[in-house]
Order: C-alpha cells, then sequence, then structure tokens
C-alpha cells in the first residue's frame, strides 16, 4: 500500500504545460492504492502516455501486451509485489529494458533495495505529489531525449523547441544520461553554447559571459530552439560547480529576481 502526502497548494499541481516531445514516452503506473493511482496518473499525464494497474499480475500483462518505456510501481504489493514485477519484465527481451521507478520506504530503500534491483529512480514513500511528480519526470525527459536522439537527422545533430522541452529539463536529462555533447540554445540574437562530458557541464558561453554566469542567464529563457550535437568536444574548463550545483543556484538566483521584481512593482502600485 502506498503512502502519500499533500498540502492544499499540492493536491492538484502538476508540472506545467503539456510537453509535446514527451508524449511519446509510454508509462505505466502500478499501486495497489486507488487514490495514489488516481492522483499519480493526472499529475502525469500533460508529459507522457500513461496507463495504470491495480497490482502486479495486472501490470505484467499489460507490459507484455503494451510495453512501457517507464515502470513507476510500488514496492509493497499483495501477491506479487515490485521486486517480483521488475524480475519478470527484465527477464522478458521485449520489456528488459524498461527504466524503473519504485515507489518505497526510506527503510526499504537502505535495507532491501539499494543493491539488489535494477532500479533508475526512487520516490520514497510517504511523499508529496509534486516531489514524485519532479522525480518521475526527470525519468520520462531522459527518455523522451533518448528517442529524439536514435531519431536524429543523418549529420548526427538534434534539433527542436524549447516549447518541447525546457533549458532545465533539457539539461537535467543530459545529466541523467550522462551525454557528452555540446548543448547549443539560441533565442532571436542570443546565443549560448554548453559542453557536457558525461553529463556535468564543463563549459558553457554566452555573449560575453562564460563559465556559471552563461549558465544562470540562459536558465531564464522561456523561448528559442535547441540543437544537441553529440560528437562535439572541448577541453575548455569553464564552470566551477557540477550540473545539479549550477541549476540550483541558478534557480536560487532566479526566485530571488523575481521576488525583487515583484517587490519593485508593489511599490510603484502604492505610490
Amino acid at each position: 500500500m502506498s503512502c502519500w502526502n499533500a498540502n492544499q497548494g499540492e493536491r492538484a499541481e502538476t508540472t506545467g504545460a503539456r510537453n509535446s516531445m514527451s508524449n511519446n514516452v509510454k508509462v505505466l503506473l502500478v499501486d495497489d492504492n486507488p487514490m495514489v493511482l488516481g492522483m499519480l496518473k493526472q499529475s502525469l499525464s500533460s508529459m507522457a502516455d500513461v496507463k495504470t494497474a491495480s497490482d502486479g499480475p495486472d501490470a505484467l500483462l499489460k507490459a507484455v501486451d503494451d510495453p512501457p518505456d517507464v515502470l513507476v510501481s510500488d514496492y509493497r504489493m499483495p501477491g506479487m509485489d515490485g521486486h517480483q514485477l521488475i524480475e519478470k519484465l527484465k527477464s522478458r527481451p521485449s520489456t528488459s529494458s524498461v527504466a524503473v521507478i519504485l515507489l518505497a520506504t526510506k527503510t526499504d530503500i537502505s535495507e532491501r533495495l539499494s543493491t539488489q534491483e535494477p532500479v533508475d529512480e526512487y520516490v520514497e514513500k510517504p511523499f508529496f505529489l509534486k516531489e514524485a511528480t519532479h522525480r518521475i519526470k526527470k525519468v520520462i525527459d531522459k527518455i523522451a531525449l533518448e528517442k529524439m536522439a536514435k531519431a536524429a537527422s543523418s549529420d548526427g545533430i538534434l534539433r527542436g523547441s524549447l516549447s518541447q522541452m525546457n533549458v532545465i529539463d533539457l539539461v537535467q536529462s543530459l545529466e541523467m544520461g550522462r551525454k557528452s555533447c555540446l548543448l547549443t540554445l539560441t533565442q532571436e540574437q542570443d546565443r549560448c553554447e554548453m559542453y557536457f562530458n558525461q553529463g556535468q557541464v564543463v563549459h558553457a558561453t554566452y555573449g560575453s559571459l562564460n563559465g556559471d554566469e552563461a549558465v544562470f542567464k540562459v536558465l531564464r529563457w522561456i523561448g528559442g530552439n535547441f540543437q544537441i550535437n553529440f560528437e562535439a568536444k572541448t577541453k575548455q574548463q569553464s564552470t566551477t560547480l557540477n550540473t545539479q550545483g549550477l541549476l540550483m543556484e541558478g534557480l536560487r538566483l532566479l526566485d530571488e529576481s523575481r521576488r525583487d521584481a515583484a517587490e519593485s512593482e508593489d511599490v510603484l502600485l502604492d505610490t
């Protein structure tokens, strides 16, 4: 049985607008708690093609009939539990490559799961819907990017619009996939280049800005285009933080600037 916590603000929250690029990713949700199943499906349906199953045997039948890209399963279920379900799926050629996300308690993760399950991500129970959706979305985006890469043009360069996948999601997906590449972002006359080595941003330029500052600047973009060259490499090192550190600090600065803008607007309205 899954556990789920939500405060009033997070209860009905999803993670933003429909992502057309991620909708070709198939997700199978498995949980014997219908409330958890319903809430997760509602939260993820804007990002992927989502199917649900109420127990392990039902999930196995559905996965064999229509193999998913991602399995999101409760660990402790009556009858066939998450461990048994994963074993059966991984033993079949048609479902062996499925990405696995397990919903499990902290004790189960640390004592039973960390060394024995082929798991891509864990969601620790009890969980907030917003946090669970965020963790699952990272895996969905990673797989969506991999599918795009397979369908890349003959020159080996992957092209797309930031309306399909925003800058933060792109960077997280390249990190999760441990990709080495050049990510080029363009918006009218502006251009940012980010070089990745095994998922880590090692060098970035944006006009006169280099390194961390270049990454922070481009995280503000809400439109534009991107291209990924998986053959491009660099020996330059201009960043001082790892990819997660760059994202966390960039988002902190972005939130800070938004608060400052809101406070300035309030002052103007009061005068």
